[in-house]
């Protein structure tokens, strides 16, 4: 599939305008077709007992204490601690891809949970999201208008469902963190180019990283990306700083922002993980504290990658140990035409 380069100017494409895929019909005839993107409101399930991790495996410290907090430092990774979180990074992205493996029509998402808990265990990790403010389940599975936090529960796909699986894992005292957005089942181009533009969205947000740089560049990146597509770009939520602490400062945008600059250094590790919209960008928490769901239910996408800046670039953590990812790697950037 061929992208467009930008949104000449910051301007969303319109519902009428020509389709950005030179098909010559109308983006709403064609990848723009709301009917086919639209999916039934998701209504959350049960949700099973929590899953035991065997002892020897090291929990984060709140777990035990049950105090989480957001460290106000970058998180600078150095040294050996760089290797450290290359092997939890290569955990969780080898979670994700055994979580993905087994999505199809008619297995529920707390099924996906046990899968993923057990791909932890068996690697020696403790998933991160265990226990963290609550949240009960070792992943997120965040299913069609649910845009992230997904509790994984009863409920069994259905065909063309859109779902977003969050790994984190915890080992040797690091986190890593990954997510990738896949279809059960029937697809149609609609959904196709909401996942792709988000993939690519995130690899190229990803690829602007380097010393030197500010941090405002992943946001100017990706939003007249996104816009040019017709999608918008959530912005309550961002990527964040990550390493010893699952969640540090700084925040990242996906959006294009004029804030105070902050300068990449060499080792600071963080999330790029952009969450792209269909519909409006109105959305609820639900009851449950943690399942945010669009007003709309149109369905959303998200991809996720740890990354740390190098000497001279930037380095995805997020890699299995033969350096595959369900998240896609920078040698997946596809070409961009030539106007």
């Amino acid at each position: 599939m061929f992208l467009p380069v930008d949104s000449k100017g910051m301007r969303k494409l319109k519902s009428n305008a020509p389709c950005w895929c030179g098909s010559g019909h109308k983006h709403k005839r064609c990848h723009g077709d709301r009917s086919l993107l639209a999916r039934p409101r998701v209504e959350i399930g049960e949700v099973s007992p929590v899953r035991s991790v065997p002892d020897h495996i090291v929990r984060p410290d709140y777990v035990a204490n049950g105090v989480v907090g957001t460290g106000r430092n970058p998180q600078v990774v150095t040294g050996g601690d760089i290797e450290r979180l290359r092997t939890v990074g290569a955990i969780a992205a080898q979670v994700l891809l055994d979580a993905s493996a087994a999505l199809e029509v008619g297995v529920s998402t707390d099924a996906i949970d046990e899968i993923a808990h057990d791909s932890y265990v068996r690697q020696g990790a403790y998933p991160s999201t265990l226990g963290y403010n609550r949240f009960t389940k070792s992943i997120c599975t965040s299913v069609n208008g649910v845009i992230c936090h997904g509790i994984p529960d009863s409920r069994p796909l259905e065909d063309g469902d859109v779902i977003n699986i969050d790994v984190t894992a915890y080992l040797d005292g690091f986190h890593g963190d990954t997510s990738a957005t896949f279809v059960v089942g029937t697809t149609s181009a609609p959904i196709e180019s909401l996942i792709e533009t988000t993939r690519q969205a995130t690899l190229r947000g990803i690829a602007a990283v380097e010393p030197g740089e500010s941090l405002t560049i992943i946001g100017d990146v990706i939003e007249p990306y996104v816009l040019a597509f017709g999608y918008d770009v959530v912005r309550e939520y961002g990527g964040h700083g990550i390493g010893r602490t699952f969640h540090a400062d700084p925040h990242v945008n996906h959006h294009v922002v004029r804030s105070p600059e902050f300068i990449f250094e060499p080792g600071m590790t963080f999330t790029i993980e952009p969450m792209l919209l269909t519909g409006a960008r109105q959305f609820t928490q639900a009851s449950d504290g943690w399942t945010e769901h669009a007003d709309d239910s149109m369905p959303s996408a998200q991809f996720e990658h740890t990354v740390t800046v190098t000497e001279d670039g930037v380095e995805i953590m997020t890699v299995n140990t033969v350096g595959q990812s369900a998240a896609g790697t920078l040698g997946d950037i596809g070409p961009v035409p030539v106007d």
